[in-house]
This record gives C-alpha cells, structure tokens and sequence, in this order.
C-alpha cells in the first residue's frame, strides 16, 4: 500500500510539472516511518536550470528539512527511471530504497544507459523497485509529448 500511495502522489507532482509545461515527472521523499519530507516536479523551463528535475528538488528540499546532506533511511518515488544525473545525486543523498515508475530507455540512469548504480565508483546503492505506477506514469508522458507534437504542427 505505502508503494502505491507515494507514487500517486509523485503522479500528482508530476500532472503539476505537466500543467507548467514541463516534462511531467514527480519525485516523493518520504522517511523510514512514512512520512512525506519533500515532493517536487520538474522545474527546469521555469527555473532556466537543466538541473531541476523532480528528484534533484525533493532531494535540495529533504536535505534543507533535515539540516543534513545525507538522506540515510528515505526512499525516493518518481514517476520515471532517474537519469544518470539524478540517480548520482541519489546515491550522494545516500537514499535507502527507490522507487520509480516508468523506464526511461533514451535517458535513463538505473536500468538503462549509464547503469550508475552498477559503476565502481558509486559509493552508495540503493535498493531498487520499478514499474510502480508505470502505467499512469507512462500515459502521462506519452499524452504529453504526443500533444506537444500536435500543437506545433
């Protein structure tokens, strides 16, 4: 239940991002006891920073509500694969467990491309679930970019 919870509500922070014309993804910290620290969508057309993906603000926000750098215990829940740069900032924030919807095969970071978690040089890897909400995850993101298309025809 917790799985499914968390992720509806990284899916609204997603249908958010969406909304503002971001790509629409959403990213839950939620600590050991189920408590929510920090959601976010994207941002990066917003913010003008091609770092402001949903699970880089949730980690920023989590961090700056601890006092702390580090995410020991939290898990994380998107709506899609990280890319490679997030799942670094994920392995940095030490994030215990994370969950994440659809797979991203063109900019992916876990399972597809850069496989950060699988690299020597990462120093923390969490335990990793997929395919939690993947579906609405993936209409989301189709539905998006398909009227995107649309619009610019």
């Amino acid at each position: 239940m917790r799985d499914t919870t968390h992720m509806d509500r990284a899916l609204d922070e997603a249908r958010a991002a969406g909304a503002r014309g971001e790509v629409p993804v959403g990213a839950v910290v939620v600590d050991a006891a189920g408590r929510v620290v920090a959601q976010a969508g994207n941002r990066t057309r917003e913010l003008s920073d091609p770092t402001a993906h949903a699970e880089i603000l949730a980690i920023r926000a989590a961090c700056v509500a601890l006092g702390s750098e580090r995410l020991v215990g939290h898990d994380l829940y998107v709506t899609l694969e990280p890319c490679a740069m997030c799942a670094s900032a994920i392995s940095a924030a030490r994030i215990a467990r994370l969950y994440y919807g659809a797979d991203d095969p063109k900019s992916g970071g876990v399972a597809q491309g850069a496989r950060v978690f699988t690299h020597p040089q990462c120093h923390h890897v969490p335990e990793v679930y997929d395919g939690i909400g993947a579906r609405a995850s993936e209409v989301l993101l189709k539905t998006f970019f398909r009227d995107r298309r649309t619009a610019s025809e």
